[in-house]
């Protein structure tokens, strides 16, 4: 089964994404911030996939993204930022940053599901 960490701030959002990514049969970590995420990635096996919220407090997603992409375990973990901004330019410069993929809220499930399982490996 194929692990998937999400960094999210919102529990609503933490929440919605966990059902709907354990129910097409994913396994499914959730932390609530780029702190717990870089916690949980220093002390597990490197997940799959990474979904990491863009925005929130204290370190961003674009932070831990760097971080993350400076590690050679978990360089080539792809990363799928996921914001409410939807704008060209904040797309183009999440990717910029190491990101994989760029998806905006709110989520469409089955496009998510389908980003997810394209990217995972």
């Amino acid at each position: 089964m194929k692990t998937i960490l999400v960094v999210e701030d919102t529990q609503s959002e933490r929440q919605m994404i966990s059902a709907l990514l354990s129910h097409a049969g994913f396994n499914v970590v959730v932390t609530k911030n780029a702190e717990d995420g870089w916690n949980w990635l220093e002390n597990n096996e490197p997940p799959n996939l990474i979904l990491l919220d863009i925005i929130m407090p204290g370190e961003s997603g674009l932070d831990l993204c760097r971080k993350i992409r400076s590690q050679e375990n978990l360089a080539q973990t792809p990363i799928l930022f996921c914001s409410s901004k939807s704008e060209d330019f904040d797309r183009f410069w999440a990717l910029r940053q190491g990101g994989n993929e760029y998806i905006t809220k709110p989520y469409v499930p089955q496009e998510l599901i389908e980003k997810v399982t394209q990217y995972a490996h």
